[in-house]
């Protein structure tokens, strides 16, 4: 057992408290994790964006699927920093193989569906167990936190749709105080489009935002139980996934 090579400072919590040590440790490592994200997640809001001469609704549908890729990015982030490791965008670049590119279809597919998704990512990410070896890890690990887990995704959904509105919203708050604001002129075919174009713009940018957090309170559920499970052994672990 190696509890001296974390970088955190562990010790028993209940699920929800360690969901703040995960967001605690995105805080603290921000300057490592935004920049790997947004080299990854920048682009995929672009080409979310892009379908939307396709249908008004798919932009958000594709970035809403991409979410589980896309979090894989900051899980690694989040991963080494956990033993004090710092990471940067080449670092990201030089494990692009198995950080975005295995497992690739399982994760934009029934996985996506998952409530307990970023307490359950790091088994299928850092573990490496084959398939009913793996069945049998996730539920272990989602054995008492299950409820714990579906809960924080509950509250991060209400979250990313309280920042949508409030991202809508600056268009109208910021608007001449001389200019009135006529709610008619959304029903008009310009204003529509217009409003459709804002929501679009403002669910991107919430979930370019948020969306870090909500993988780091899941990696922090995930270490708790990890240590209350195998006594903190968890350095090997880590350090086999993402061997060179």
């Amino acid at each position: 057992m190696r509890v001296d090579s974390l970088a955190l400072q562990m010790r028993p919590r209940s699920p929800h408290e360690a969901a703040d040590l995960g967001v605690r440790l995105c805080q603290a490592t921000a300057r490592e994790i935004y920049p790997c994200w947004f080299a990854v997640a920048i682009p995929m809001a672009v080409i979310a964006a892009s379908t939307y001469e396709i249908a008004v609704w798919l932009p958000s549908l594709v970035m809403w699927c991409a979410k589980p890729w896309l979090d894989r990015t900051v899980l690694f982030v989040l991963s080494r920093a956990a033993f004090g490791q710092r990471t940067s965008v080449r670092d990201l670049w030089d494990e692009q193989r198995s950080v975005l590119w295995r497992q690739f279809l399982l994760t934009w597919t029934w996985r996506r569906l998952s409530p307990w998704r970023s307490l359950t990512q790091p088994v299928y990410q850092l573990e490496g167990h084959r398939f009913f070896a793996l069945r049998q890890r996730v539920a272990q690990i989602r054995r008492r936190y299950g409820g714990a887990a579906w809960a924080m995704t509950t509250a991060f959904s209400f979250a990313e749709i309280a920042l949508c509105g409030a991202f809508m919203s600056l268009g109208f708050w910021f608007s001449p105080p001389e200019q009135d604001f006529d709610p008619t002129l959304i029903l008009a075919a310009d204003g529509y489009q217009f409003i459709q174009i804002v929501a679009i713009a403002s669910y991107l940018v919430t979930v370019l935002f948020l969306e870090p957090f909500y993988v780091a309170a899941g990696f922090g559920m995930y270490l708790n139980r990890r240590a209350e499970l195998e006594a903190w052994d968890i350095e090997q672990e880590f350090r086999r996934a993402f061997a060179r």
